[in-house]
């Protein structure tokens, strides 16, 4: 219970904290007023949305303010996402809270990193067994030369790739959109490249560490099958790094998949950071940074507690011997 107290208490540390420079950022780009509402808009509309938002308030009254509606669920206004800006000042007239607009990505973003694991982590984990399996044979060249590609390789350049290759020439899958189970097949794929790297070496390594050492040599020579030692003791034994890895690279999914989206036009939260820094839509950039970092903390968190599940004597900072 201490470990998982110890483990929430830094992780909403770690939320204040990215909280806090979101919204100073904000702050320090410019008048958040202009920023929101554009060059174009005239002097009676960002009079009006600086008295109705406090933007007129010393900074400091306006954090405070910020987290305790952050506390309380609202997120904000967008004045910019699909709203004429009207010189009023009722918020809910020129825009829309922008929570809404963000949960509305999130099963998009959520269906799209969980295909690409459900890509990166099978694949992942058995290129690793096997290379451990038999080292320095061709198939464990084999697997480190397709680990260090997948690793190396600019996931940019590889959704083009796949989508002159795929669906230009062959014409077998769609170069976008959202809605049927064919439309995630390519940025998954894109997306999973470097997970499936990432996690065949970190497999590999944790795998051949384990199979060097003396209780894996008695259950050889106990006559263990050699699937059973390497699948049922070597790898559960070695599950911690893997682990690990995994939880890192979920996070990176969530967090590096802008690009991802913008190509595919997949209709995620990282589509939608580029469209509200496009409209300069702070309120919106802000909420869209928040939600994805509170994911982020939450798959760290959820590691740590796996941790804990796998090794029982794990602590706090150390390992019990």
């Amino acid at each position: 219970m201490a470990y998982l107290i110890k483990r929430t208490v830094n992780s909403a540390i770690i939320l204040l904290l990215t909280v806090s420079f979101v919204f100073f950022a904000g702050r320090l780009i410019g008048d958040p007023a202009l920023n929101m509402l554009g060059p174009g808009a005239s002097d009676v509309a960002l009079e009006n949305l600086r008295r109705a938002a406090g933007l007129n308030d010393p900074i400091l009254i306006q954090y405070f303010r910020y987290i305790l509606n952050l506390l309380s669920g609202d997120f904000g206004i967008s004045y910019r996402y699909g709203f004429s800006v009207l010189p009023s000042e009722k918020l809910s007239e020129i825009g829309q809270p922008v929570i809404e607009i963000v949960l509305e990505r999130l099963p998009a973003t959520f269906f799209l990193a969980g295909a690409s694991m459900g890509f990166a982590v099978p694949l992942g984990v058995i290129m690793g067994v096997t290379a451990a399996a038999n080292p320095r044979s061709i198939a464990d060249r084999i697997v480190t030369v397709m680990s260090l590609a997948g690793v190396s390789i600019v996931q940019f350049w590889l959704g083009l790739m796949l989508i002159v290759f795929f669906a230009v020439h062959l014409g077998w899958l769609p170069t976008g959109g959202y809605g049927e189970w064919w439309h995630v097949i390519l940025p998954a794929l894109t997306l999973a490249a470097r997970p499936i790297g990432r996690i065949a070496q970190v497999t590999r390594s944790a795998v051949l560490e384990e199979l060097a050492k003396p209780y894996i040599m008695t259950a050889r020579a106990k006559g263990l099958p050699p699937t059973r030692v390497v699948y049922l003791h070597s790898l559960r034994n070695a599950a911690i790094p893997i682990v690990t890895m995994i939880g890192d690279e979920l996070s990176a999914l969530l967090t590096g998949a802008i690009l991802v989206e913008k190509i595919f036009a997949w209709p995620g939260i990282g589509l939608l950071i580029i469209d509200s820094l496009s409209r300069s839509d702070l309120p919106l950039i802000q909420a869209s940074i928040i939600v994805v970092a509170a994911l982020v903390v939450c798959v760290n968190l959820l590691v740590d507690i796996a941790y804990r599940l796998l090794n029982p004597r794990i602590r706090i900072g150390k390992k019990e011997a």
